[in-house]
């Protein structure tokens, strides 16, 4: 390497050569610099839009399917030129077809999972591409050890991906694919080592302490009522005052209510098994009956018109109880309305909470719209009813008349 004093030297004997160096050098140095800026602004921008909204637990899982996807890219290196003899830019541009399919199969499942909520056809190639590779890298290992390592290699980057499209699904559709039948917890539960429900061990042996209780009281008395002998009979007793002494001793059964209602329901339910042979339970798919037309419910429901007119005036009431109160009875007379009714001020007061007064008021005022006053005019021409506000007017296909006997 020459010394400064040599390119001294050397600049001293050609200085149009050193500026020109000296330029480019400076050239070369600014646009280094706007690489170097481009670069880290693509990088803050790429790890703002990708990176940063991930959690952390999706950012390792890609490292580390990075990482294993890289030692399988190494073995199908050796495979290539080892087996298939691939050398060169040939070797360069063929070694890693497999990894580059798995990659883009496992690009492919997850949109098929933001879109379907199902990885599909491509989460299936996925793992038949990486056993692929998998084994075509053992292949061409020099041990056992370096074949099961280039085996473990692809798989654990195929379970890593498997693990965050799980993890995905959950979080888009919320819920687990399958739910197995045959888990450590249902196996504990099953050998009764664990608990189903979230209850502390003292409420299960109080439970366990009182259904003793029920059954042996269950059984003293089937015993007594179909005649059975006097040494079963004492038997039965003796388990039933043991089983009840244990319940006071360990559950608190004499002081606390909560048990003894406990105990109580059970006893009722055991003794009272046979009324279930007599119950009728509703059927769950038989109709509802029809419900009787405003109109009809008017006509049936008793009304003393002087009891109403003598009920007290209403107290005063604010702007929001009024306003709750008029659309309240307004759709209930549109109701009626529509129904070829005019309902009374009583009829208003009663199905819609509104007190009488008010209840006359708005009929009043309604009443002489076109279609309430065609109703009532209708019924004075057809009917003789005169509309008073005492009782409704009758539609023209009725023929009843006000007190409910037949028009002659």
């Amino acid at each position: 390497m020459p010394e400064f004093e040599e390119i001294s030297a050397w600049v001293s004997a050609n200085p149009v050569g050193a500026a020109i160096i000296a330029v480019f050098a400076l050239v070369a140095l600014v646009i280094l610099l706007y690489v170097l800026r481009a670069v880290w602004r693509g990088a803050g921008r790429v790890f703002t839009k990708y990176i940063a909204p991930r959690p952390t637990e999706d950012i390792l899982t890609i490292v580390a399917a990075s990482i294993a996807t890289g030692v399988s890219a190494q073995g199908m290196w050796q495979f290539a030129g080892d087996v298939l003899g691939f050398d060169g830019p040939l070797r360069l541009l063929l070694f890693a077809f497999i990894e580059v399919a798995v990659i883009t199969s496992a690009v492919r499942a997850r949109r098929n999972m933001r879109e379907n909520y199902a990885a599909g056809i491509d989460g299936l190639a996925v793992w038949v591409l990486t056993g692929l590779s998998a084994v075509l890298s053992a292949m061409d290992a020099a041990s056992v050890a370096e074949a099961i390592f280039r085996l473990a290699a692809p798989l654990v980057a195929a379970w890593l991906w498997e693990r965050g499209m799980a993890i995905e699904r959950v979080r888009l559709t919320g819920r687990h694919r399958i739910h197995w039948r045959l888990t450590p917890e249902r196996a504990m539960v099953r050998l009764g080592l664990a608990e189903s429900s979230d209850r502390t061990a003292s409420d299960v042996d109080a439970h366990r302490r009182l259904t003793r209780v029920a059954l042996a009281a269950k059984r003293a008395r089937h015993l007594r009522e179909t005649g059975a002998s006097e040494r079963r009979m004492r038997a039965a007793l003796a388990r039933l005052d043991r089983a009840m002494d244990q319940a006071v001793e360990h559950t608190g059964l004499a002081n606390d209510a909560e048990r003894q209602e406990a105990l109580l329901s059970q006893i009722g339910a055991l003794f009272n098994t046979s009324a279930l042979l007599d119950l009728h339970p509703p059927v769950p798919w038989e109709p509802e009956p029809p419900q009787p037309s405003i109109a009809v419910r008017a006509l049936m429901a008793p009304a003393d018109e002087e009891d109403e007119q003598r009920q007290p005036a209403a107290s005063p009431v604010d702007i929001m109880q009024r306003s709750s109160w008029i659309k309240a009875a307004r759709a209930y007379w549109d109701q009626a309305i529509e129904e070829r009714f005019v309902p009374r001020a009583v009829d208003i007061a009663r199905e819609t909470g509104v007190p009488i007064d008010m209840a006359k008021e708005f009929r009043s005022l309604w009443k002489l719209e076109a279609k309430a006053h065609a109703l009532i005019e209708a019924a004075y021409l057809e009917h003789g009813i005169v509309d008073t506000g005492q009782f409704p007017a009758i539609p023209a296909e009725r023929v009843l008349s006000v007190n409910g006997a037949h028009a002659g």
